[in-house]
């Protein structure tokens, strides 16, 4: 009997050894079978954050050029895009008339200037009679107020003369400074009346460009500042319509004194040097801002799969299983995403292959460090 109890303890236990041993199989292969995918953990680094907005691109000086004289236009000195120096002649009205309205003031002039130097001597000699009691004081204040009249009248002819001078002058319209000329819509000979537009003159050896912001982005750009950041506002790029990079970074300057009660944005302006005179007053171009945050968290594009417009990545547990889990994307740059929300440092993700995961799957993580992958 008892033999046959040792037996069966015996028979026993062997099979307890036979499935502990096939379990232990089974989860060997169960582990086998697993997918080794790349993962790489969350941390908190130093990145920059790049907003773009649409600039407005003008020269710092662009002037209107009028006629202030009416008359037939002459002569054209100077031609559509052509550089012109400050005080270089660029157009000739006719000038005849002027010519002779300038001799008829200064004759006018002549003439008053003689009257009152005979008005003189008759208070002179006036005066002279009234001392010896010839005739009488009135007399003398007479004479004393039609010489008034007549110095009254010299400073009406000089008067005058200046006025047919300036106007003679206007007839040769210069360049008030350096600049570029625009379009000259009248030829030689076009009737030319007082206010025509002939042209406009403009200075792009330094250009404005005007871009809106809004109202977090114009408090996290004070911040900035206020930080002592002096990069902060000299670290402006400016993208051209054609894609192509402008060579000259540009600097904030100032800003509107308030904000847009329609859009809540303040618009900045920024001051872009332009020696090879590539920008144009009129022209718009893309400003890109670029800002250091010093404590970002960066998620891996190929980490990142959208559905229906938002963006989510494979969060891995304790246990190597992901879960798919959306988050909010504050900006992108080069190839992350800047975490707003959603996220927290400490946490791994799927690195890439998250195409072939399904919610719930245990997986081998192959750890790929956050520096290997920068």
């Amino acid at each position: 009997m008892k033999n046959k109890s040792f037996y069966t303890l015996l028979l026993l236990g062997a099979v307890i050894a036979g499935c502990t041993a096939e379990s232990k199989e089974k989860k060997a292969d169960a582990q086998t079978d697993l997918q080794t995918i790349p993962v790489t953990q969350l941390i908190r680094q130093q990145a920059p954050l790049e907003r773009q907005y649409v600039g407005d691109i003008r020269a710092q000086r662009n002037v209107e050029i009028y006629s202030r004289i009416k008359g037939y236009l002459e002569e054209i000195y100077v031609d559509e895009g052509e550089d012109v120096r400050k005080g270089q002649l660029l157009f000739r009205i006719n000038n005849d008339e002027y010519k002779v309205e300038l001799a008829r003031a200064k004759a006018n002039l002549q003439n008053a200037i003689a009257e009152a130097k005979a008005g003189e001597l008759e208070v002179s000699r006036i005066r002279q009679l009234v001392e010896k009691n010839v005739i009488s004081m009135t007399e003398l204040e007479v004479a004393m107020a039609r010489f008034a009249a007549l110095k009254a009248k010299i400073a009406e002819a000089e008067t005058a003369e200046s006025q047919a001078s300036i106007r003679l002058t206007q007839t040769n319209i210069k360049a008030p400074f350096d600049g570029i000329i625009d379009r000259i819509p009248y030829k030689v000979g076009s009737l030319i009346n007082e206010g025509t537009l002939l042209t406009t003159v403009s200075d792009t050896r330094n250009v404005h460009v005007y871009f809106k912001v809004s109202e977090s982005e114009y408090l996290e750009y004070v911040k900035t500042r206020k930080k002592g950041d002096e990069k902060a506002e000299s670290n402006l790029e400016l993208f051209l319509a054609d894609g192509s990079r402008f060579a000259q970074k540009g600097r904030i300057e100032t800003m509107e004194g308030e904000f847009d009660e329609g859009t809540g944005s303040i618009a900045f302006r920024a001051k872009f040097a332009n020696p090879e005179k590539i920008l144009k007053h009129g022209s718009t171009g893309t400003v890109r801002l670029t800002n250091v945050i010093d404590d970002a968290i960066l998620v891996p594009q190929k980490s990142v799969f959208e559905i229906q417009d938002k963006n989510y990545v494979y969060v891995i547990d304790t246990g190597n299983q992901v879960k798919m889990r959306s988050f909010v994307p504050r900006s992108r740059f080069s190839n992350y995403y800047v975490v707003d929300s959603g996220l927290e440092p400490g946490e791994r993700i799927v690195y890439e292959g998250g195409h072939s995961l399904k919610d719930g799957t245990v997986i081998r993580p192959q750890t790929i460090r956050p520096e290997k992958i920068q």
